[in-house]
């Protein structure tokens, strides 16, 4: 039967997955000649048989590759056969266009677990022990195409025996970049907090109640024995963290059940290669000290080890371990050991080293399973990003769209494609910003691309605006904020007719120069109209209110009761000074403030009336535990109206706070009321979408904002939205809150670009 061939460009996450000994093992099996390698933009395979092995081969080739690839195209061509006596794999090229997908770094597989726990094994208890099916990615790569040249481990020849197996197309190690063993590998040292060499085991200490910081995969993290009640209330004083919670490594998805409750679908995403901080519901009984690991919550976020040094940090009387990023007041991650020694030598007792480079930052991603066992991220980072996300463009033009302040990530366009980055955090924090800056040059040569747009936010003094109109030879776009939380979702659903959105959050500039931050749009890619909003508010002190529920209590009162609303705060608002107190209501009467529709700060007051949380040690704090006081079983609400405003629908809470006050003064559990506060909102906005259907005609709804991380929101809102017909959408792919605003940025942009 005579020859045939052709030419395969596969493009995808095809490179550092095992894609090249798959295809080699594959074309032996259907007796193909020919060769493959990888190229700048995926991975390229001459083919050369009869009719039927060739068919096989292609079918094999698409429909059962290797667990971590992701085939985005595959494309063939017919050559002229070659005569070509065998398969082989060739070296990379780097001629061509890149655009070849990096890999995001994957958690430790169970092979190479086995491994480290061998006393037979030249691995046993090596904490660099990596193959193609796991290890580091985007963390140590520099450059494409994925070679160990383009690596932080160019610095480590390999030694004869890695060698052979890196060379070895039917060894799991073939071509696995991180290849290493501790003969020629990266290796890790134990100092105490002058830097000064010890020769002791990282785990006793851990067990004594010592603090180590430990270097990981894309930077420090803070270690400690979270069953030491008193470890953690040192660490958490150490590193001046009132409040917030800490996540937890545990040692397997046992010890995780010891302390949680967990579904088949968190189980799913717990062992899963990306390994995320999961947040889960907590056992009521514990031997945890919840009360300094995750004060006011009933939820705990668990993440299994990710890397093999991690792994080997347990034992078995070790199994659950604070780890939490080692960075100081919002600051950016610490990667480097000299940096490490210097910035936390009165925070760790020890510090855990090693010698291989991290490029990329990249922190632990954060998400949960909500109760329709649906993903929804906290934060999009280790495990996930570069991955791209498949979207709408229409244009083959690529944007950089810059984020916002809070959160923040950026996201870069190519073919179809968006690239969201880790995230980089609050951007007022200079060495954030710098990192955001270099982060976004890094990307564009990864992808190859010089983006013609620039997306950012309408506020005109985000460090990202600022950075914005400072480019050159660029195109800038500015999107509002919550137009652009509607559009992530809507990218990451296909949509592409007109929805309604309902938007939550704390804060965002809207068109008119108000805080918006409860708003009901009307949308599509090229533009949107705003229906409806929450009934402004003054907002006193701007940000500073933000810290301070306790003033947004008062703002309500005086705003729903006028001078007995302020004879209200007196008393139920302990923590407002009598100074305060005459300077607010001074500000209040005169009626001169930026005015708000501010759905996180309605939040903030309704925690602090009730006394739950005054001033905030963190973002959302308020929030998050007044939905963790709500009793489930109360199915009553608050009273609420509807105004007309030029033709926008205001939605009006101040008929609440009355009710709200007699519950108060008539001992209703704090549950009870928290429960009837979430059940208003969810009536309310579902009664607005029901009018604004009547009106526009449509019957899709996208829900986003940081607000929507509340579950009882969320949920309740879903369920009853559904029940009156409504198509419901929420972010699946990306933060609901500041971290997914990137997205809806670059695709906004992609559509109106001229």
């Amino acid at each position: 039967m005579n020859a045939k061939a052709c030419k395969i460009d596969i493009q995808g996450i095809v490179q550092g997955v095992g894609f090249r000994p798959y295809v080699y093992r594959l074309a032996r099996q259907y007796d193909i000649k020919g060769w493959v390698l990888n190229s700048p933009s995926g991975v390229v395979i001459a083919a050369e048989g009869n009719d039927r092995s060739l068919h096989a081969f292609l079918q094999g080739l698409q429909n059962d590759p290797p667990p971590l690839a992701v085939i985005r195209s595959c494309n063939v061509q017919t050559i002229e056969p070659a005569g070509y006596t065998d398969f082989t794999i060739k070296y990379s090229e780097g001629r061509e266009e890149k655009s070849a997908l990096i890999s995001p770094d994957i958690a430790i597989c169970e092979d190479c677990k086995r491994e480290t726990r061998d006393p037979s094994d030249r691995r046993f208890e090596y904490p660099f022990t990596n193959c193609t099916n796991c290890g580091p990615r985007y963390t140590i790569i520099k450059d494409v195409p994925y070679d160990r040249s383009t690596t932080t481990m160019a610095a480590f020849p390999m030694c004869p025996q890695c060698q052979r197996e890196y060379e070895d197309p039917l060894h799991r190690r073939f071509h696995a970049q991180p290849n290493a063993c501790p003969v020629c590998g990266p290796h890790t040292w134990l100092v105490d907090s002058v830097g000064e060499l010890v020769e002791k085991d990282a785990r006793e200490l851990l067990k004594a109640g010592h603090i180590i910081a430990v270097k990981g995969l894309g930077g420090f993290h803070l270690a400690a024995d979270a069953l030491n009640k008193q470890a953690v209330t040192t660490l958490r004083k150490r590193k001046k963290r009132d409040s917030k919670p800490f996540a937890v490594m545990v040692r397997n998805i046992e010890a995780a059940r010891r302390y949680c409750r967990i579904s088949p679908e968190e189980e799913d995403w717990l062992n899963s290669r990306h390994a995320p901080i999961l947040i889960l519901e907590c056992h009521e009984q514990t031997q945890l000290p919840g009360e300094v690991i995750h004060p006011g919550l009933k939820t705990l976020g668990v993440m299994l080890p990710y890397t093999p040094l991690h792994y080997l940090l347990f034992d078995d009387k070790l199994d659950i371990l604070i780890m939490t990023s080692a960075n100081i007041s919002d600051e950016p991650l610490i990667t480097e050991n000299d940096e490490a020694l210097k910035k936390l030598a009165d925070v760790a007792d020890y510090f855990l080293l090693h010698n291989r480079d991290i490029y990329n930052p990249c922190d632990d991603s954060v998400m949960r399973v909500t109760a329709l066992n649906t993903p929804q991220y906290f934060r999009r980072a280790r495990g996930f990003v570069p991955s791209g996300l498949e979207v709408p463009a229409r244009r083959n033009v690529s944007v950089l769209a810059v984020g916002g302040e809070l959160k923040n990530t950026f996201c870069i366009t190519r073919k179809g494609e968006a690239f969201l980055s880790q995230h980089w955090g609050d951007l007022n924090h200079y060495n954030n910003y710098l990192n955001f800056t270099k982060g976004i040059t890094r990307f564009k040569k990864m992808l190859n691309v010089e983006p013609s747009v620039i997306a950012h936010d309408l506020h005109p003094d985000y460090q990202t605006t600022r950075w914005a109109r400072e480019q050159t030879g660029v195109k800038r776009i500015a999107v509002q904020h919550h137009y652009a939380h509607l559009a992530s979702v809507m990218a990451e659903n296909d949509l592409r007719e007109e929805v309604l959105g309902l938007i939550c959050d704390g804060t965002g500039w809207g068109s008119d120069g108000a805080i918006w931050g409860g708003e009901i749009l009307r949308a599509n890619y090229q533009n949107f109209t705003r229906l409806a909003h929450l009934k402004y508010v003054p907002l006193p002190g701007g940000d500073a209110s933000a810290g301070k529920p306790y003033r947004m209590a008062l703002v309500y009162l005086h705003q729903a009761m006028g001078e007995s609303g302020i004879e209200s705060a007196k008393r139920w608002l302990p923590d407002l000074t009598e100074i305060e107190l005459e300077l607010m209501a001074n500000v209040l009467k005169r009626q001169r403030e930026t005015m708000t529709s501010s759905c996180g700060r309605l939040f903030d007051a309704v925690s602090a009336i009730l006394g739950i949380c005054a001033i905030n040690k963190y973002e959302g704090q308020a929030a998050v535990e007044l939905e963790t006081r709500a009793d489930l079983k109360e199915k009553s609400s608050y009273p609420y109206a509807f105004q007309s405003d030029h033709g926008i629908l205001v939605m009006d809470v101040l008929p609440m706070w009355d009710e709200l006050l007699k519950d108060i003064k008539g001992r209703s559990t704090v549950g009870s009321i928290s429960m009837k506060f979430h059940l208003t909102l969810v009536q309310m906005f579902t009664t607005a979408l029901l009018k604004l259907r009547e009106t526009t005609g449509l019957n899709q709804v996208v829900l986003s904002g940081g607000v929507f991380h509340n579950q009882i929101l969320l949920l309740h809102l879903i369920s009853m939205l559904k029940e009156e017909g409504f198509f419901v959408y929420v972010n699946r792919q990306v933060p609901p809150g500041d971290g997914g605003i990137s997205l809806g940025q670059a695709i906004i942009a992609s559509e109106v670009s001229k």
